[in-house]
């Protein structure tokens, strides 16, 4: 019988996928929980199963948009595995190969018959032979022309040559009128040479198009939906990290060799939000048509990029998690997103959004709005640069931050402020984030 296997329901939200890739040909013979397919959501991209073994047919096209619950291919389970008996068709093709080639008349006849397939009389082949002979012969005489060539043959003049190489022209692509095929300075002149391979007009200008992943054509639309509908605004400001750097160099071997994870930035910025958006919470609200919704908890939707676009898994009730909460989830929803094992339920439902674009090595960027959240935090690279502490110039790590937010929901008093509480968390870390006891907050 043939099992029918339809599109299933990657999320609460989603209504329509696309396939992006099929992992196997139509006909093919597939095992139970083989991936068949990759299809994209406009929040995912997900490995398709087979239900069942047996020969597959498929039922859509790459890049087709089917619906949830849609049939995209039929399995036969009753078919037999084909590479469990193809060995014996293959050996009995062979054997009825060699048979005919016994059977066939021989393609060489006897000569001294002039007869059979093939078959030529002695005078031809000894015709054949004379004029090959021959040819030969004409081949080692010398010709007329070889006659004529001497030592100026194809050989520019000084006065040539000085031309020739202004104008980037090899002298063997001239042909010289002079004496005895010289190459006159008259020839050089009127000698036009091909573009070389260093001028602008040469070298490969081919142009190549792909499609837009759902993904990454969903991406886009929330992007440009989020200027065009929010009132946007960023503020800047910029931390210095020297208190972050000092506690990660004394307890980042202690805090790997018991948690099993590294002490990383991420832990102290989400921390810093995350007290932030409990001093300001207008920033932990978002516009729902003429109704505000506001949130007494920090689902911290986290940007990364993944392997087909940008995702942004969430970090659930980030309040309640401690340093050590806080990186292993971070690095769990980061593998599982690069390695595009990543669920849309783990990506849906953030309050407010990290990016840091440092990792690339961003000095300051302007980052957009995840919409519906309100606000999103630009992490920037970390650069020694001169500051003034108590009258001295010191160098000290620092980084840019930047705040963009919707100025229909935030005024700029509590957007500049919900900035600053993060930069003094930031450089305060051990009163702010620690309750001043660092090895209880590392759990050590």
């Amino acid at each position: 019988m043939a099992l029918e296997m339809k599109v299933p329901s990657p999320g609460e939200s989603i209504t329509e996928v696309e396939i992006a890739e099929w992992l196997v040909a139509d006909g093919d013979w597939v095992e139970k929980d083989q991936a068949i397919a990759e299809v994209d959501s406009d929040k995912a991209t997900l490995e398709l199963p087979a239900e069942a073994s047996g020969i597959i047919t498929l039922k859509a096209e790459e890049g087709d948009a089917v619906a949830v619950g849609e049939v995209v291919c039929l399995i036969d389970t009753e078919a037999e595995n084909p590479n469990k008996g193809g060995s014996t068709d293959k050996k009995s093709e062979a054997d009825s190969n060699e048979k005919d080639a016994k059977n066939a008349p021989s393609s060489m006849g006897k000569g001294d018959e002039g007869g059979g397939y093939g078959g030529k009389p002695e005078q031809e082949i000894a015709k054949k032979d004379n004029k090959t002979e021959d040819k030969k012969d004409s081949e080692k005489a010398p010709q007329p022309n070889d006659a004529k060539k001497t030592y100026a043959s194809g050989t520019p003049s000084p006065a040539a040559k000085k031309t020739l190489d202004e104008k980037g022209i090899d002298a063997g692509s001239v042909k010289g009128t002079g004496r005895d095929g010289r190459i006159t300075k008259d020839d050089a002149v009127k000698a036009e040479g091909k573009p070389s391979m260093g001028t602008p007009g040469s070298g490969s200008r081919g142009e190549s198009r792909s499609k837009l992943s759902m993904l990454r054509r969903k991406v886009a639309e929330r992007l440009v939906s989020a200027k065009n509908k929010t009132a946007m605004l960023t503020t800047f400001n910029e931390a210095d990290m020297n208190a972050i750097f000092a506690l990660r160099t004394e307890y980042k071997d202690a805090f790997k060799a018991k948690h099993g994870v590294s002490l990383g930035f991420m832990s102290f910025f989400t921390k810093a939000v995350v007290r932030a958006l409990e001093l300001y919470p207008a920033v932990n609200s978002m516009i729902d048509g003429k109704e505000m919704i506001s949130y007494d908890f920090a689902d911290i939707s986290i940007a990364v990029s993944g392997p087909k676009g940008l995702m942004v898994p969430v970090i659930r009730n980030a309040e309640n998690l401690s340093f050590r909460g806080v990186e292993q989830e971070v690095k769990r929803l980061a593998l599982r997103a690069r390695d595009g094992e990543i669920t849309v339920d783990e990506m849906t439902g953030g309050t407010f959004t990290i990016t840091n674009g440092g990792v690339f090595g961003s000095m300051m960027s302007t980052p957009i709005i995840n919409p519906p959240q309100s606000a999103i935090l630009g992490m920037h690279n970390i650069i020694e640069r001169p500051v003034v502490i108590d009258g001295d110039i010191v160098a000290r790590p620092m980084m840019y931050l930047a705040v963009s937010y919707d100025h229909r929901i935030i005024d700029g008093k509590e957007s500049v402020g919900f900035l600053v509480a993060i930069k003094e968390a930031l450089e305060n870390p051990i009163e702010l984030l620690m309750d001043n006891d660092v090895k209880k907050a590392l759990e050590l």
